[in-house]
């Protein structure tokens, strides 16, 4: 039960967050390239490899893993919406928006889990020790 409350928590804060982040890169659209949900993807996937990276070198309990990743993350991130605006795209006949927007979510996406998890792997905090 407590790691469904975790995950409750962060999924309220990421979903939060997201429509914040989303409102705010509307602001900053190209054309009719979805960018809110282009860069929260990009950087949800930054952050989930952050934290499961930190969450193995700091031995995170699973409640606040999940909190971090399963909840935070996965609220903050959104496939429904990245796939509803590709269909979107297509509709409108913006071929090559389309594919760059598919292409570059997903190729961006997982390179970000990887930086993400190289990040977390970087700077070694004043509580942990140094090997």
């Amino acid at each position: 039960m407590k790691e469904l409350i975790c995950i409750f928590i962060g999924g309220g804060i990421g979903s939060s967050l997201r429509y914040l982040t989303s409102g705010w890169m509307a602001n900053y659209s190209f054309h009719s390239f979805p960018s809110g949900t282009f860069i929260v993807n990009l950087v949800g996937c930054f952050f989930i490899g952050i934290f499961y990276s930190l969450s193995t070198r700091w031995n995170l309990t699973t409640e606040m893993r999940l909190l971090l990743t399963t909840g935070l993350c996965g609220g903050f991130t959104t496939f429904s919406t990245f796939s509803h605006e590709a269909l979107s795209l297509l509709r409108q006949n913006q071929y090559t928006i389309f594919g760059f927007y598919i292409t570059l979510s997903i190729l961006l996406g997982i390179a970000c889990v990887f930086a993400g998890a190289w990040a977390g792997t970087l700077y070694h905090f004043p509580h942990e020790k140094l090997l």
